[in-house]
C-alpha cells in the first residue's frame, strides 16, 4: 500500500508539471490620463502590468445610443445581423473552438477496435499447420501527459478562441463605426446637393434678370458673362453631389447585406445635436477594453504556451497500451485474449532540431511581445487623435457657423446695394460665391465632427 501511494503521489507531481513558463502579464507604459484632459502639465507616464486573463474580454458593445436618430439605430443593427464579414468573423470562432475540441482529445485515451481473420502457418508465431485465424479486440492507447506538453497546446488553443472572439468583437466595432460615418457622410452630400440647387436656382434667376438689362444696354456684357459662369458653376456642382449620394448608398446597402438600393435618412445633418456625452476613461481602462490589444495579448499567451509545448518534445514520452477481446482457430470456440504494456519514447540525437524549434518559439514569443507593445502604442495614438479632432473641429465648427451668418449677410447686402447701382456686380458675385462655399464648408465640418465621435467610439473598444 505505501509503495502504491508513493507511485500515485509521483505520478501526481510529475502531471502538475508542465514545460515552460506561465503567463505573467505584460509590462508596458501608459500615461495617467489623456493629453486632453485636465491638468496637462501634470501627465505623468507609469509602467503597468497588464494581465487580462484575469478580465472578463467580452464586453458589452450594443450600439450607444447618442446620435438619437432611428434610422441610424436601424442600419447599425441591420449591419450586425447580416453583414457578410462578421459572420465571417464569427465563424472563426467556431472554428477556434472546435480545434479546441481536438486539441483536449489528445490528453484523453484512445480507444479503439479491430477485428480480423486469416489462413496460414504463421500468425504472429509459426503455427505447426494450416489453420484459421480468428481476432477481435477492443484498444486503449493513452499518452500521459507527464511534462503538460498538451496542457501547453490547450491553453494556446483556449488563447486562440479569445483571439478570434477579439476578432469578431473588432469586425464588429469597426462595421458599426463605418456605418455611422458613411451615413453622416450621406447626410453631408445631400445637405450639399440642397445647397446647391438653392444656389443654382439663385444664380440662375439673377442670370435671367442680367440678360435682360443686357439686352436694353444697361449694363456691359462682361456681367452677363460672369453671371453665365456663376451659373455653370452651381450647375457643375450638383451631379457632383448627385454621384457621391449614389455611391455613399450603395456603400450603405453592402455593409448591411443587400444590393445597392436607396438608403433613407431620419434626422438632417443640420438637426443633428452637438450636446454628445461619450465616457472617455482612463487609460489604463483601455487596455481591458480595445479588443486589437486584446487579440495581441491572446496572441502572445499563446505564443508563450507554445514555447513550453516546444520544450516538453524534448523529454520522453510515455504511453499506456491495452489489448481486451477474443481469438481462437474456430468462432465458435474463440477465447478470451488480453494484453498490457507501457512504452517509454523519447529523443537522443536530432542534430539540435527540437532545440532549434525551442529557439524559433521563443523568437515568435518575443515578437508577440513587440506586436503587444506596438498595438498598445497605436490604439492610444488613435484616441489621442480623436480627441484631439473633437475638440478642434467643435471649435471650427463654431467659426464656421459664424461664416455663414456672415457670408449670407454681405450676400444679402451686396445684392442690395447692386440694385441700387452703389456697387458692382463683381462685388455681388464675390459674395454670392463666399456664401456657397462657407455653407459647403460648414456641412463638411459638422459631419467630420459627428464621424469623429463616432470613431471615438470605435477607438475606446465600446462597452459602455
Amino acid at each position: 500500500m505505501r509503495k502504491f501511494v508513493l507511485i500515485c503521489l509521483g505520478a501526481s507531481f510529475l502531471w502538475s508539471c508542465k514545460s515552460g513558463q506561465n503567463y505573467q502579464g505584460t509590462e508596458v507604459a501608459i500615461p495617467d490620463q489623456y493629453r486632453l484632459g485636465e491638468d496637462l502639465d501634470r501627465q505623468q507616464v507609469q509602467l503597468a502590468n497588464v494581465d487580462t486573463l484575469k478580465v472578463d474580454s467580452l464586453m458589452n458593445i450594443n450600439w450607444f445610443d447618442v446620435f438619437k436618430d432611428p434610422v441610424l439605430n436601424q442600419l447599425v443593427q441591420q449591419a450586425l445581423d447580416t453583414n457578410q464579414d462578421l459572420a465571417i468573423a464569427a465563424e472563426n470562432i467556431q472554428q477556434a473552438q472546435s480545434a479546441l475540441v481536438i486539441q483536449r482529445s489528445q490528453m484523453l485515451p484512445s480507444i479503439g477496435y479491430s477485428a480480423g481473420a486469416s489462413r496460414g502457418n504463421f500468425s504472429g508465431l509459426p503455427l505447426a499447420a494450416t489453420q484459421n485465424v480468428f481476432t477481435g479486440f477492443g484498444s486503449v492507447n493513452w499518452e500521459i501527459d507527464f511534462w503538460g506538453k498538451y496542457r501547453r497546446l490547450n491553453e494556446a488553443a483556449r488563447a486562440n478562441i479569445i483571439a478570434t472572439e477579439e476578432g469578431y468583437r473588432a469586425t464588429k466595432l469597426s462595421l458599426m463605426s463605418t456605418v455611422a460615418t458613411s451615413y453622416f457622410q450621406l447626410l453631408e452630400y445631400k445637405l450639399r446637393l440642397e445647397i446647391s440647387n438653392q444656389t443654382l436656382a439663385l444664380r440662375d434667376s439673377m442670370q435671367t434678370i442680367i440678360q435682360e438689362r443686357f439686352a436694353k444696354g444697361i449694363i456691359a456684357e462682361i456681367d452677363l458673362n460672369q453671371a453665365q459662369i456663376q451659373t455653370a458653376i452651381a450647375a457643375g456642382s450638383v451631379p457632383i453631389w448627385e454621384r457621391l449620394i449614389v455611391q455613399t448608398e450603395n456603400q450603405l446597402s453592402v455593409l448591411v447585406g443587400e444590393l445597392p438600393q436607396q438608403i433613407p435618412v431620419g434626422v438632417e445633418l443640420m438637426d443633428h445635436t452637438l450636446d454628445l456625452e461619450i465616457p472617455v476613461g482612463l487609460p489604463s481602462q483601455l487596455l481591458a477594453r480595445r479588443p486589437d490589444v486584446l487579440l495581441a495579448e491572446q496572441e502572445l499567451i499563446a505564443s508563450n504556451a507554445l514555447v513550453g509545448a516546444a520544450k516538453a518534445n524534448r523529454l520522453p514520452n510515455v504511453s499506456l497500451t491495452g489489448l481486451l477481446g477474443a481469438a481462437g482457430t474456430e468462432l465458435s470456440s474463440m477465447g478470451s485474449a488480453w494484453n498490457l504494456g507501457g512504452s517509454i519514447l523519447g529523443p537522443l540525437f536530432n542534430w539540435g532540431a527540437l532545440q532549434r524549434q525551442v529557439d524559433i518559439e521563443e523568437s515568435r514569443t518575443r515578437q508577440a511581445v513587440l506586436n503587444y507593445e506596438r498595438t498598445v502604442l497605436d490604439a492610444f495614438r488613435e484616441v489621442e487623435n480623436t480627441l484631439v479632432n473633437i475638440s478642434s473641429l467643435r471649435k471650427e465648427l463654431i467659426a464656421r457657423e459664424a461664416h455663414v451668418k456672415a457670408a449670407l449677410r454681405a450676400m444679402f447686402l451686396s445684392q442690395e446695394r447692386y440694385n441700387q447701382g452703389v456697387t458692382s456686380y463683381l462685388e455681388y458675385l464675390e459674395s454670392q460665391r463666399q456664401a456657397f462655399d462657407s455653407q459647403l464648408n460648414f456641412a463638411g465640418t459638422k459631419q467630420e465632427l459627428l464621424s469623429s465621435y463616432a470613431q471615438l467610439y470605435k477607438a475606446l473598444g465600446g462597452g459602455w
